[in-house]
């Protein structure tokens, strides 16, 4: 999209949900920088053009835009969440191999992505907030070892809801899961792909309030 600054002035970034496409992207950008809510709702989720929804949605997943590409063509969506169920949906029909992908996408926690910055920016924010960014020395060092033992035995980096965790129980959970049966780890595995996927989701789409008393 060509959106001007002078675009900002005729939307909110917190507030009633946003309700034109035009300058939504540059909303998004400047949400994450930041780190304010970007409060889409699902009436213009369904408005986006093909690229913009990519663009938007295409790395709630990380790394995974063709999980947007695919679910796009599912609209109307009826709301957030079955927009999130249409995600799922697609992961769950995937091949071992596809699902395998999805998570060999995903980037060692504190691990050279970090250090260099190379993250996305939705990974950066969740693993400073994890405290991932202020290892010791020495918990740099378990770390390491520990994510080489962990794709050398499943095949795949190590994937969990940083933001559901802090540093000492993702130290924790990666040296437990360690000890899992394949199959079932990759499946704790997809879990917390979803887990990911829906936090991601809710940063970007407002949720819609019941009209239940």
């Amino acid at each position: 999209m060509n959106v001007d600054a002078r675009t900002m002035s005729e939307y909110y970034i917190i507030g009633p949900p946003l309700r034109s496409v035009h300058g939504l992207q540059l909303l998004v950008t400047l949400c994450r920088q930041t780190g304010q809510q970007c409060s889409m709702d699902i009436a213009l989720v369904n408005s986006l053009p093909y690229d913009d929804f990519v663009d938007v949605f295409g790395n709630v997943v990380e790394r995974c835009p063709i999980i947007a590409a695919a679910v796009w063509s599912g609209r109307p969506f009826s709301s957030t969440a079955d927009l999130e169920a249409s995600i799922y949906e697609f992961i769950d029909a995937l091949p071992e191999s596809g699902k395998e992908g999805i998570l060999r996408v995903h980037p060692d926690l504190a691990g050279r992505d970090l250090q260099g910055g190379t993250l996305t920016q939705e990974s950066r924010e969740e693993q400073g907030q994890a405290g991932l960014d202020t290892l010791t020395a020495a918990e740099v060092s378990r770390m390491a070892r520990l994510n080489t033992e962990y794709k050398r035995h499943f095949g795949f980096p190590f994937v969990i809801c940083a933001r559901m965790n802090n540093k000492a129980t993702i130290l924790q959970q990666l040296e437990e899961r360690l000890g899992n049966e394949c199959t079932r780890e990759k499946m704790h595995a997809i879990d917390e792909v979803k887990k990911i996927c829906r936090l991601r989701l809710h940063a970007l789409v407002v949720q819609e309030r019941s009209n239940k008393l």
